[in-house]
């Protein structure tokens, strides 16, 4: 067995999925960089997310009660660090990354056009805890990007190569390992009248 130290609490839970979170509108949008963002219902669907009072981003959203989550990819990587760096007081962070403020179709804060899903939220309540307040929002749409979706409209998205964050630093996502319930998933039985497959070695062809 593992010997392990005992160290006193953190909230040192990773990987986790960094965010780039959209907010404001017009020339006041914003981008900031979130990795503290979770699902916490699916039926209705509600998301979070936790932001320090001191940033630029948490008045805005106050302000206006809307956000959009854009899931960023391995090519937005730089984007997801140094939006997380910069303030939106001293920038506008759309034209320094280069990306594209496209708008949404429920919120009236832009999406970000390069993110392949971006999920438009409402905020229905905000709960201080501390360091950072808890910002629980609905999730009133979703935009997905098409070359995602196979031919019946199933969306892939394994194929976006996403972002993870853990400790300080980010990775890609590895190779997958399983899909949820494979663990006890039976296997289809054979159907009948069809030929088994021989289950000793072939013979070599002379």
């Amino acid at each position: 067995m593992n010997e392990k130290e005992q160290w006193r609490g953190s909230a040192l839970l990773g990987p986790v999925p960094p965010v780039l979170v959209s907010c404001g509108e017009g020339e006041n949008a914003n981008l900031i960089t979130v990795a503290w963002a979770g699902t916490i219902c699916t039926q209705p669907p509600k998301v979070s997310i936790s932001i320090r009072p001191s940033r630029h981003s948490y008045g805005l959203i106050r302000e206006s009660g809307e956000f959009v989550l854009n899931l960023p990819t391995e090519s937005l990587a730089r984007a997801v660090d140094w939006c997380g760096v910069k303030s939106g007081r001293d920038v506008n962070k759309f034209e320094a990354m280069h990306l594209t403020a496209a708008p949404a179709s429920r919120v009236s804060c832009p999406i970000v056009a390069e993110s392949p899903v971006n999920l438009e939220c409402r905020v229905f309540d905000v709960i201080p805890l501390g360091s950072h307040d808890l910002f629980l929002a609905d999730v009133v749409a979703v935009n997905a990007s098409k070359e995602l979706l196979d031919e019946a409209g199933k969306l892939h998205l394994e194929r976006a190569g996403l972002l993870a964050y853990a400790h300080g630093s980010y990775y890609g996502l590895g190779r997958q390992l399983g899909t949820f319930g494979w663990t006890v998933r039976k296997k289809p039985a054979p159907r009948k009248g069809r030929p088994q497959k021989p289950s000793g070695p072939r013979r070599q062809k002379r």
